[in-house]
């Protein structure tokens, strides 16, 4: 149930949000094991005369960057799998938006089961509920 914010440089395009929603969606099911159903992603926008790196805007460096957070429920993924789901996503955002800045970021958050949730329960509460069921 991991929600997904993609921050993309460039001008909206649908084909392009649905190209990153999706890859991501898979991504975040194959290496971290999320299901796809209850994986949420928003995609924004952000011109590129608005985004900085090292003081200069990417319209004049003529790059395209993204940055992405991810929120799981802590303990439910190794180290190794997010190593690989940031090295994964940094592929996959190159192969969708090409020519990527080196400065595009991944941010995996790692959040306690008692404070995050969806559908007004927490995910702790729906790990308690599968205790007494089984």
């Amino acid at each position: 149930m991991p929600i997904v914010n993609i921050r993309l440089t460039g001008t909206p395009q649908a084909e392009t949000s649905e190209k990153v929603a999706f890859a991501i969606a898979e991504l975040t099911h194959e290496i971290l094991g999320k299901d796809r159903a209850l994986t949420a992603i928003s995609i924004v926008h952000v011109d590129p005369e608005h985004w900085f790196i090292g003081g200069q805007n990417l319209a004049s460096l003529q790059r395209c960057t993204f940055s992405l957070d991810i929120k799981v429920t802590d303990e439910t993924n190794t180290k190794a799998e997010k190593a690989r789901y940031v090295a994964a996503v940094f592929d996959a955002m190159n192969r969708v938006l090409g020519d990527l800045d080196q400065h595009s970021y991944v941010h995996v958050h790692d959040v306690r089961a008692a404070t995050y949730g969806y559908g007004g329960k927490t995910q702790e509460h729906r790990y308690q509920q599968a205790l007494v069921a089984a």
